[in-house]
């Protein structure tokens, strides 16, 4: 059974950044891994996601060109650097890991961490 746990949220100013850290406990049957977000009222959606052989990435457009996302496969983690935060990117960040081909979607994603909150005031 993968184990996922995030770490790094916290609160911040706007046009700050913060480091998202999720430990994975293992990459069996694992394709890809993803950062989905959930703000208070709304749905969840796909943040970023990267497919483990390829390293390949993919954002949402509302993130783009100022999250990264990256993974350390000998430390097991994956990570999300977030730069030029907007209070819009107020949210509990969950990380997932799966086996689909999909990364914008849920059902893609086997395996769910428990969430970091992230703040971001104006």
């Amino acid at each position: 059974q993968v184990q996922l746990v995030e770490s790094g949220g916290g609160s911040v100013q706007a046009g700050g950044s913060l480091r998202l850290s999720c430990a994975i406990s293992e990459y069996t049957y694992i394709r890809s891994m993803s950062w989905f977000r959930q703000a208070p009222g709304k749905e969840r959606e796909a943040v970023a996601a990267i497919y483990e052989r390829t390293t390949d990435t993919y954002y949402a457009d509302s993130v783009k060109g100022r999250f990264t996302i990256s993974q350390d496969n000998a430390k097991r983690r994956l990570y999300l650097q977030m730069m030029s935060l907007k209070p819009e990117d107020t949210a509990m960040y969950y990380c997932a890991a799966g086996g689909g081909y999909t990364w914008w979607s849920e059902a893609s994603y086997e395996y769910w961490g428990q969430g970091t909150e992230v703040t971001v005031s104006s």
